[in-house]
């Protein structure tokens, strides 16, 4: 009989947690949760008080069986699921589908997977918290009732397919607003003039003094007539000021900050961050990843402690305990920090090396002592007027922290740098101006969402919870709704007015690349029609405040303070009346705008979502000639399409003519611009305008798709013209009827005859009857949540 039988929710973890414990215990995984609200209907009885119907999913069922053999054979059960509602939930699931007593079963919970932490955990077990397991449960039980009932509504008003969340829409709402902030700005120019004086230094040599005026000069007639007043004036220092700025370090890493700091400095998506952080953490390297807390432990602060003393002396300590400011901090009780303070890296995948090394970074430096800086004005006047300009920079007198970690809050960290030193002048000194202009800037518009600063938003406003966060933003991006992408930006004219040492101003006009942007969040066009329909027809579902609210709600379920039941049922009250509203408006689908008339026959044009996304209609469905339908173009949106470029989508197909004898033609379809040659389509790449394009272009293209396809092809046989031997992404490949198979590694694909390929056809083909019987007994458990 096994004595103790120890269930987690990872693999990766159980593996892990084996090392510290002895040959008394066995470790198994449950592969996340082995239950889940019922798919095929509602999974929720209404009417009886919002009760949940669980069932344990197929490709569990094997999982389940082995795991109640087991625990049934232990005198000991510990469920040592994480440590957050997610896995206060899990760990009941498992008790309840196990069905496990009372008195042998224990849990454990831990933010660190050490032998001192797996150890006191066994030291101090305690029963499941059905206030946190509640509060995940009304989180299912909501989120389930928001996507059954409006989806089905979204399919009536909008198209087939779509699907909403609560809080994934609220997420949307933030990208669609902002995107309508940019388009509706007007940017205005001003002038920004700067002086160069030159300034000998000590050892005779000279140096360049920057100054600039404060104030933004906002038509060019002013900012010439300054300059003017330059050509003859002459400089002095009118003053210098210096004082003492003191930076401190950056609370250790919450889930929030952590996603943040590591899309700014590794460039990591959101997902990529949990993905890392919760192989680190389960790994026993880095403390639970989803916490809002920026708390340390005495021991973490005492280890650290140590360290600094040890790498960079007593001087650069001191000690801090952080206070969390999210109201609704419920997830684990510390901060993200390295398992152990005194490893300073870490071997295995690069990501997990430099998210470790971010992490450590982050936490040493938080116990450090403050960088110390002077600040250094210079104002200097000129004789002329009573104009004033300034020169700033900043010394480093103690680098602190800074010796370890330097923290930015802006999206690039060249942003944040420290000023430049400024040349010794003295007060009342005389300066020798060298050079003098006035540079035409532009007001900028509010910069679109990155993935980490919609997280940040998102946790600003008390909208979801460290575990939401990485899902929330997925999920608006895996339904179209929301896509990440770059953008080129455009080449802008702007004026340069310069005074030169001959005292002469020119006037010449610059260009340079404006609104370049990588990695943003767009809205797409279904996503903006989702948006504006829910907004209307739900405006609390998708009311910043009343989800925030809602957290709130749960928060007090975890606490013990609320009924989850009465929390659903109050919700539930006010939201399905507006369901049944919407349902039974019998209008039109929504999303659709009108944008004039077409000139030849004076039928309406508009534009709308179709079945295969956003498209421009000429006439309706009640005209006696039927409509006739463009695809937009990718670069082309629904919000901002003028009837001119809608009218120009319906030139296309454009005929070109022939080639090889077959007709040629350009076209635009679900995919983007395509070059048509008989049968054969090809796409046509971002550079090329579809009404512009030649007909040399399009047989260039289609020649250069010809020759990539005879490269691909290293074989063919005229025994059955199906089979063929191809070069592929991965290697060379045997394809037959749609199916691939695999070349061994040390065969010459050249060399292989059509019997050879058969041959390794029946034989791969044979083992894979083999693999799918032995799924029929015996099915894997997927992967971890």
């Amino acid at each position: 009989m096994q004595k103790n039988l120890v269930i987690v929710e990872s693999p990766a973890k159980a593996k892990t947690i084996e090392k510290f414990l002895g040959k008394d215990f066995k470790v198994m995984s449950s592969f996340g949760h082995i239950r889940d609200l019922r798919k095929k209907d509602f999974g929720i009885e209404i009417e009886n008080n919002f009760k949940p119907v669980y069932v344990v999913s197929p490709d569990k069922k094997k999982l389940v069986s082995e795991l109640k053999s087991t625990a049934q054979k232990a005198e000991i059960i510990w469920l040592a699921s994480d440590e957050d509602r997610e896995g206060e939930a899990i760990a009941w699931h498992l008790s309840e589908v196990l069905n496990l007593k009372e008195d042998n079963t224990k849990r454990i919970v831990f933010h660190e997977i050490t032998k001192e932490a797996i150890e006191n955990a066994i030291k101090h077990p305690r029963n499941i918290d059905l206030n946190l397991v509640n509060a995940q449960q009304a989180r299912r039980v909501l989120d389930r009732i928001v996507g059954f009932e409006l989806s089905p509504v979204l399919w009536k008003k909008i198209k087939p397919a779509l699907s909403a969340g609560r809080v994934q829409s609220v997420a949307v709402r933030l990208v669609v607003e902002r995107e309508r902030e940019i388009q509706q700005f007007n940017s205005e120019s001003f002038y920004k003039l700067s002086l160069i004086f030159l300034v000998p230094n000590p050892d005779g040599s000279t140096a360049e003094l920057k100054a600039e005026f404060p104030e933004k000069i906002a038509q060019k007639e002013t900012a010439l007539a300054l300059l003017e007043l330059l050509k003859t004036a002459t400089f002095k220092v009118q003053d210098i000021t210096t004082k003492p700025l003191r930076r401190s370090p950056a609370a250790p890493f919450t889930t929030s900050t952590l996603q943040q700091e590591a899309a700014r400095k590794l460039r990591f998506s959101v997902a990529q961050t949990m993905r890392v952080a919760q192989s680190l953490y389960e790994s026993g390297k880095i403390t639970y990843m989803r916490t809002d807390s920026v708390h340390l432990s005495s021991l973490a602060i005492n280890t650290a402690k140590a360290e600094i003393t040890r790498l960079y002396g007593e001087d650069n300590v001191k000690i801090r305990q952080y206070q969390t400011k999210s109201k609704g901090a419920q997830e684990a009780h510390e901060a993200i920090r390295p398992a152990y303070m005194n490893v300073h890296s870490i071997d295995g995948p690069v990501p997990e090396k430099k998210l470790y090394e971010l992490i450590w970074k982050r936490t040493i430096a938080s116990q450090m002592a403050d960088a110390l800086l002077e600040k250094t004005t210079v104002t200097i006047s000129h004789s002329n007027g009573n104009h004033l300009f300034t020169a700033s920079g900043e010394v480093l007198s103690f680098e602190g922290f800074l010796k370890v970690y330097e923290y930015s809050d802006k999206e690039n960290d060249s942003e944040n740098s420290n000023s430049k030193l400024l040349p010794p002048v003295q007060l009342h000194q005389a300066l020798n101006m060298d050079t003098a202009q006035a540079v035409q800037r532009f007001s900028q518009k509010p910069p679109r969402y990155t993935e980490a600063t919609l997280v940040r938003k998102l946790e600003e406003l008390g909208i979801g919870r460290p575990s939401t966060y990485a899902p929330t933003i997925s999920t608006i991006q895996q339904r179209e709704y929301i896509e990440k992408g770059n953008r080129e930006g455009e080449e802008r004219q702007y004026n340069l007015l310069e005074l030169s040492k001959t005292r002469q101003i020119s006037d010449k006009t610059k260009t340079e690349m404006s609104g370049v942007e990588k990695a943003k969040l767009f809205p797409t066009d279904i996503g903006m029609v989702v948006n504006d329909f829910l907004l209307e027809s739900f405006p609390n579902i998708m009311d910043y405040q009343f989800t925030a609210t809602v957290e709130k709600y749960f928060d007090q379920v975890a606490e013990g303070e609320l009924e989850w039941v009465k929390l659903i049922d109050q919700f539930y009250k006010a939201f399905h009346p507006a369901v049944l509203e919407a349902t039974a408006y019998s209008g039109q689908k929504v999303g659709s705008r009108l944008l004039g008339n077409d000139p030849k026959s004076g039928r309406p044009i508009s534009v709308r979502i179709g079945r295969f996304g956003p498209l421009v209609q000429i006439g309706t469905a009640e005209d006696e000639e039927k409509p006739l339908f463009a695809s937009l173009r990718k670069e082309q949106s629904m919000d901002s399409i003028s009837l001119e470029e809608a009218l120009a989508l319906f030139k296309l197909p454009r005929e070109l003519g022939s080639f090889e004898g077959k007709s040629l033609s350009i076209g635009n379809g679900r995919y983007g611009n395509y070059i048509r040659h008989g049968n054969q389509f090809v796409s046509l790449p971002e550079e090329f305008d579809p009404l512009e394009v030649s007909m040399d272009q399009a047989i260039l293209l289609i020649k250069n798709k010809q020759e990539e396809d005879r490269k691909k092809i290293i074989s063919s046989f005229e025994q059955d013209p199906e089979l063929l031997v191809l070069n592929g992404r991965y290697g060379p490949y045997i394809s037959k009827k749609g199916q691939n198979y695999k070349i061994p590694k040390k065969t010459d694909p050249a060399t292989l005859s059509y019997e050879d390929c058969l041959e390794l056809i029946e034989k791969q083909a044979g083992e894979s009857t083999i693999k799918k019987g032995r799924k029929i007994t015996r099915k894997s458990p997927p992967k971890n949540k």
